[in-house]
């Protein structure tokens, strides 16, 4: 690909931050549209910082503008920390007021904090369903709903808030009872395995699987080696500026489509390599150079993996991954195994059907610094004083 003249782009303006670019974002869950003109609940889950936040507010923007139906997008991040029943039903009506406050629908605007005093709210056990219930018979059109971060919810608001959802769903067509047409449960893990984990069915009678009513679990793929060359492609209409064929293999390679890695490779190598002079050529020297700086580097990101990392089963499942273990030891459930592939830290080995991996380069170097890093601080205090080093 030939770069334009310099006279035809700023290259000396403000910098355009690589992140700002995206592919379109509906095309690579398009089966999600099917699932809501077919009235379903569903769950979509993908590790963090691959594009579910960006893909719920094109999506609820979309289904919005169109005119059939409303969206409401409503985030549960902020549960996290909520242990106590009444008070998570609280905040999650809390929430829902939010979003609705902030929808730039304005029939959803108007209805923020209307349901607050209304039969039915002061109960923990019916709340949430009882402000979907009023909220949808309020609306001259079908809602779908989408809660994001759902598997945010500790156990004990997790339970009733399922119920109240399965229970407005059983009964939402009879004798005219309205209830969201659609709703997507969107997070990390798909939420049935998480209900598993925390309550297993043996122990949820009456509610065997609080949320049973989900059709299908969708996850976000990661980018194809041609869409990180299209996302690329984006920065070079913008500024000029040509990512080499190398540079995008290259990107392909450390993160193998993680979509926050491939951004962050490029704004590294435009930002703080090339301290954006549009002029320069990026290549695959350049990646490679990114690569090492983000090793090196503690972004949040990579604060968010190593966090993960301190949770014993995830801890268990990625040492025996790491030492090459002929399959998984007792202690390791295949539960674990799906969380940690959910999380995005391993991934099927395609040289071994019976193996796994770590989910590509960049976290194979990340992972095991992590993990020995105690070892690496000691090594370092006893290093003799010399110049061997430096």
């Amino acid at each position: 690909m030939e770069a334009k003249s310099a006279k035809q782009f700023n290259t000396t303006g403000p910098c355009v931050p690589f992140k700002h670019y995206m592919l379109p974002v509906l095309p690579r869950l398009s089966a999600v549209e099917d699932m809501i003109k077919g009235e379903f609940y569903f769950v979509v889950h993908a590790p963090r910082q691959s594009g579910k936040t960006t893909f719920l507010d094109v999506l609820t923007d979309k289904i919005n503008s169109e005119g059939k139906m409303y969206a409401l997008n409503v985030s549960l991040m902020t549960l996290q920390t909520v242990t106590d029943v009444t008070k998570g039903m609280n905040v999650v009506n809390d929430m829902l007021n939010q979003a609705l406050f902030s929808s730039e629908v304005e029939i959803l605007k108007q209805k923020a904090d209307t349901y607050n005093l209304l039969p039915g709210m002061s109960s923990f056990g019916r709340m949430v369903r009882m402000f979907l219930i009023y909220l949808c018979e309020d609306l001259d059109k079908e809602l779908v709903i989408f809660f994001d971060e759902a598997d945010c919810l500790p156990e004990a608001p997790l339970i009733p808030f399922l119920a109240q959802i399965r229970d407005g769903y059983n009964n939402r067509y009879k004798k005219g009872n309205k209830f969201p047409r659609s709703m997507a449960l969107v997070g990390m893990r798909d939420i049935r395995d998480y209900l598993t984990q925390v309550r297993p069915d043996e122990q949820s009678k009456g509610v065997a699987s609080p949320f049973n009513i989900k059709k299908e679990a969708f996850t976000l793929p990661n980018f194809t080696e041609r869409e990180i060359g299209t996302l690329y492609r984006q920065h070079t209409e913008a500024t000029g500026q040509v990512f080499e064929d190398s540079a995008v293999a290259k990107a392909w390679y450390w993160s193998e489509g993680q979509p926050w890695l491939v951004n962050a490779l490029a704004d590294v190598v435009i930002t703080n390599q090339l301290r954006n002079d549009y002029k320069a050529l990026i290549t695959g020297q350049h990646i490679d150079q990114a690569a090492h700086i983000l090793i090196l580097r503690n972004d949040t990101h990579f604060d968010s993996i190593k966090q993960r990392l301190l949770e014993p089963r995830v801890r268990r499942v990625i040492e025996a991954v790491l030492i090459g273990a002929n399959g998984f030891p007792d202690g390791i459930s295949d539960d674990d195994v799906k969380y940690v592939i959910d999380l995005g830290l391993l991934k099927d080995d395609p040289t071994n059907s019976n193996d796994f991996k770590i989910a590509n380069p960049l976290y194979q170097e990340i992972i095991p610094r992590f993990l020995n890093s105690k070892i690496q601080y000691k090594i370092t205090k006893t290093l003799p004083n010399n110049n061997i080093l430096k």
